[in-house]
């Protein structure tokens, strides 16, 4: 993110490994299916199973697992500025969603159970007039620590926009 003048960075992150734990369970078990695939086929192809293929096949699709969840994570970066908060997705192609703090009306977290078990939530953003519109900040460590950021965020806002008092000639 470019900042403007007079803006600073408050927080620059990216999603917890911890939130995609999920991801790395399920491909796990699409490697173990793979795998088993291919010892049922090499079995009914040679009368054997061909244990070396049935590894490489494991290994290869649980690394591609890996690999994608990977990019996925650092491909994703959450930025809060003091006069605005924005969600970088992608790596070869690119998505980019920002809104100003002024326009944020409310800043909600969302953690499920397991979610507070592995210390990973979703923080939301209401921002004004767009109620279609899905601006939140997914798997990131301590929600509430962001939520918080944020509002340390709006108050800096704020009082960068509350005139100046006259000083006293008294």
């Amino acid at each position: 993110m470019d900042l403007a003048p007079g803006e600073h960075l408050l927080f620059k992150g990216h999603p917890s490994w911890r939130s995609i734990l999920g991801f790395y369970v399920k491909g796990l078990l699409l490697a173990v299916v793979a795998a088993a695939i291919a010892a049922g086929v090499t079995r009914i192809a040679d009368h054997k199973v061909k244990w070396a293929i049935v590894a490489v096949v494991f290994v290869v699709v649980f690394a591609l697992v890996v690999i994608l969840g990977l990019l996925k994570r650092i491909g994703t970066t959450y930025t809060i500025s003091n006069q605005r908060l924005s969600i970088r997705r992608g790596i070869v192609s690119r998505e980019r969603q920002e809104t100003r703090l002024d326009r944020v009306q409310n800043v909600n977290t969302r953690q499920t159970a397991f979610q507070r078990l592995m210390q990973v939530g979703t923080v939301d953003f209401d921002t004004a007039g767009s109620d279609d519109y899905d601006f939140a900040f997914a798997g990131v460590a301590d929600p509430e620590d962001i939520a918080k950021t944020v509002d340390l965020a709006q108050r800096e806002a704020a009082q960068a926009l509350a005139p100046n008092p006259a000083p006293d000639t008294a």
